[in-house]
């Protein structure tokens, strides 16, 4: 049965300020049914695709969604996704799931030690699951950072497994597409900015699609990602 509609639910937690972001994108611009789930909240029933925002869940206390991890909604995603139904964390929601242990690895401070707001090129690395499936193949798009702790870490045997499995779905790159150290802006181990789970249903990623996704603030690539998981879903757009 195709779906005629794809129900988002944005999680919401004390210190986020990225979840209005992302419902301006599924509600507004994709016109999709949109509801904003508050942390206290386990009810996941009514929904489609789970997205767990960017900002600074419980203010960050500890590390970064450390505390996020613990609450009644991220419970209940933990079982959703172990179902094989999508989620995405962004930013904040990406440290979340690994603190969560939906996605393997960690998130550190920034190599620099500096938060970090700027535009930056990435490339696509996989293009045959639902997230990326509007893009080409090792195409460079470009998207918004800002985070003090981006910088992914695992250890090497986690890092030899991401790509043996092909889990890495993206990475930053130069505007040319080549990795180096100049196009690494937080020191992420392997260029990594995102990185899907075994299975391909959960994804974290440090950019942000969500501020990529209408025109009137200059460029759409983020938009796509979106576009994709409602492709996937059987919504057309």
């Amino acid at each position: 049965m195709v779906a005629e509609r794809v129900r988002f639910g944005v999680i919401v937690f004390p210190g986020s300020n990225c979840d209005r972001d992302v419902a301006y994108v599924t509600r507004d611009l994709l016109e999709q049914p949109t509801r904003m789930i508050w942390h206290e909240d386990s009810d996941l029933a009514d929904v489609d695709v789970v997205v767990v925002p960017g900002g600074f869940s419980y203010g960050d206390y500890l590390r970064c969604g450390a505390i996020a991890r613990f609450s009644p909604a991220m419970r209940s995603v933990v079982e959703y996704a172990q179902q094989g139904k999508p989620v995405l964390g962004i930013c904040n929601g990406f440290q979340v799931l690994t603190e969560a242990g939906l996605l393997p690895g960690a998130l550190v401070r920034n190599r620099d030690l500096h938060f970090i707001c700027d535009r930056v090129p990435l490339r696509v690395e996989r293009t045959d699951l639902p997230w990326t499936q509007a893009y080409t193949p090792q195409s460079v798009i470009t998207m918004p950072i800002a985070h003090g702790e981006g910088s992914y870490y695992a250890d090497p045997d986690t890092l030899a497994e991401l790509e043996a499995h092909q889990q890495v779905l993206f990475r930053y790159c130069g505007t040319d597409g080549q990795l180096d150290a100049n196009s690494n802006p937080n020191g992420s181990l392997q260029h990594i900015a995102g990185i899907c789970n075994r299975q391909g249903n959960v994804l974290g990623m440090m950019p942000h699609p969500e501020r990529a996704a209408d025109p009137a603030i200059g460029g759409t690539d983020g938009l796509k990602l979106f576009e994709g998981m409602l492709a996937g879903l059987g919504v057309s757009v």
